[in-house]
């Protein structure tokens, strides 16, 4: 419920600082490609494209709303990934504490929430992210793919002693493969999780 209540204050603030219509550097060319289905600058973004079309459906034919649709699909997206970190924070953090959720004590579970509400408002108000999330670029749509599987690996962790444990591990492959119709930089997030799967399979001093 907190990470929700995050979520709604990231997106209240992008939605409330998003561009009015497109900014300098690349954020013309993405939306008018991703308007038309045209093809970017090497090597592309494909999936952001076709979703970025997708969200260009909203705005009726406005040729005047377009910017508008998908700066907002910029900031949908950047507020995603406040939320995935948020979750992602809490995990990290409880297990710094212990391995075990029932061990948690009522201090502690405090402590976590709070850290997890720091350390996502400080990242949904630092200059670049939030530089990003209000324009039509693919840099949100990525960090969002990046915060997402790195969150799935904490699922995975939660879980690793399930049989069916390694659908998550599918999910995340992929999420991987999607994310490269959408920026290389996702590729950033797979030493983190192969961290956290290794520390979690093997023993080690």
């Amino acid at each position: 419920v907190i990470g929700w209540f995050v979520f709604v204050i990231a997106l209240f603030t992008y939605f409330s600082t998003i561009e009015p219509n497109f900014s300098f550097w690349d954020c013309g060319e993405y939306i008018s490609s991703a308007i038309k289905l045209e093809v970017t600058h090497a090597p592309g973004a494909a999936l952001f494209q076709i979703i970025g079309a997708v969200a260009a459906i909203f705005a009726f034919g406005d040729s005047g709303s377009y910017s508008l649709v998908i700066n907002g699909m910029s900031a949908l997206c950047s507020a995603f990934t406040i939320l995935f970190l948020f979750w992602t924070i809490t995990h990290l953090v409880r297990r710094l504490l212990t391995q075990q959720v029932k061990n948690i004590t009522y201090i502690e579970e405090i402590g976590i929430l709070f850290s997890g509400v720091v350390g996502a408002l400080c990242f949904t108000f630092s200059d670049t992210f939030w530089y990003s999330a209000v324009e039509g670029e693919v840099y949100s749509m990525a960090t969002l793919f990046i915060s997402a599987l790195l969150w799935i690996i904490t699922r995975w962790e939660n879980e690793s002693e399930e049989p069916d444990n390694e659908r998550w591990i599918i999910l995340i492959f992929f999420l991987l493969g999607l994310s490269v119709g959408v920026h290389m930089m996702c590729m950033l997030v797979i030493p983190a999780v192969c961290f956290i799967y290794y520390t979690r399979k093997y023993k080690f001093t």
